[in-house]
């Protein structure tokens, strides 16, 4: 009998004490429940969201054997800081062509400028030459005219007219000469000056090429373009690069971070820019994160995918899309320093239940 009432006090203990854990597990079953209806009515969340942050290639402009790197891996880096360096032997030689050729090409035209006053000197002198065969010409046409005259009144003989006639066929002669040596002058400054054009036009060409010699050896240092974080590092010192290669990748602090939080087409309804946003990283659970919706995209993420869905086709099945929406986080390095780029992230933007008017 005794044994009786001890396995029913037993039995009693037993059922007390799980009741007690039914009631605890059935009042938090409650209080979460009143706290998951409440955050229900009162936001729109998803934990379809990912940190983002522009993160570029490092390309190489030009190609050559890397000669020094200056970066690590995930290392930080400022604008400007030096990541790494391309033998430039050749283009140092190229560099110094392209000035030797740019100097003997203003030689030319500096020989060519000498020989355009030598030509100016000698076409004055031509044209000096004139006024002196004309004036001649002139002396005898007059002698060969009074001879004429005398001729024809039997004062002279024939072969003092033919004298004179022929002295005066020389003169007409010598004018004409030097009327097309000063033209032959000329022509030949004229020759001067289109050939000072055409050099000019070299001397234009070769400073160009100057440029781009001193262009291409300046890409040989690779720098970085704004401050960052270096990415995985993959070149080795000695390994042989080509124009265009992908070198590192760096990310753009810079630019700041923002969250792409994929919102249901349901919950987008009471959202606009601007509304305030409580981000929650998977990393720091316990650690609140700030941001506003920037923009909302104009089209659902599947409508920007390769293969678009196309429901005309007879088999359809209706599927709730997504929204991509870009949120701004705050900027303060101290807060959102901690994520990461591709960081998972749970989003919770507050409802306003008509209060929009």
């Amino acid at each position: 009998m005794k044994k009786t009432d001890h396995i029913s006090k037993t039995d009693k203990l037993i059922t007390r004490i799980s009741a007690g854990i039914a009631l605890i597990v059935l009042a938090a079953l409650a209080v979460w429940g009143i706290i998951f209806c409440y955050d229900t009515y009162k936001y729109e969340e998803t934990n379809d969201a990912q940190v983002q942050e522009y993160i570029n290639p490092i390309t190489s402009r030009v190609g050559g054997y890397i000669t020094k790197i200056y970066y690590d891996e995930n290392q930080d880096v400022k604008q400007g800081d030096t990541l790494l360096v391309i033998d430039n032997s050749e283009y140092e030689l190229q560099k110094q062509e392209s000035a030797a050729a740019l100097a003997n090409a203003q030689a030319q035209l500096s020989a060519l400028g000498s020989n355009a006053e030598t030509l100016e000197s000698m076409s004055q002198v031509s044209h000096s030459a004139i006024a002196a065969a004309k004036a001649r010409l002139l002396n005898k046409q007059q002698e060969y005219d009074r001879y004429k005259r005398l001729y024809d009144v039997e004062s002279a003989t024939k072969q003092q007219l033919e004298n004179t006639e022929a002295a005066l066929a020389v003169a007409r002669s010598e004018y004409e000469a030097s009327i097309q040596s000063y033209e032959s002058s000329l022509s030949k400054v004229n020759d001067v000056k289109v050939q000072r054009a055409v050099i000019n036009a070299e001397i234009k060409r070769r400073q160009t090429l100057l440029k781009r010699s001193n262009i291409d050896l300046g890409y040989t240092v690779i720098r970085a373009p704004y401050d960052g974080k270096m990415g995985r590092r993959t070149i080795q010192q000695g390994q042989s690069i080509q124009p265009g290669q992908t070198l590192a990748f760096i990310v753009d602090k810079a630019s700041g971070k923002w969250v792409v939080a994929n919102f249901k087409e349901t919950q987008l309804a009471d959202m606009k820019e601007g509304d305030e946003a409580a981000i929650y990283a998977d990393a720091y659970p316990d650690k609140q994160f700030k941001g506003t919706i920037v923009s909302i995209s104009g089209a659902t993420g599947s409508s920007f995918s390769l293969l678009p869905p196309d429901n005309s086709s007879g088999n359809f099945v209706k599927i709730v899309q997504r929204v991509p929406v870009r949120i701004r986080l705050t900027e303060d390095g101290s807060i959102t320093g901690p994520l990461r780029s591709g960081m998972n992230v749970n989003v919770a933007i507050p409802k306003h239940h008509g209060s929009r008017g």
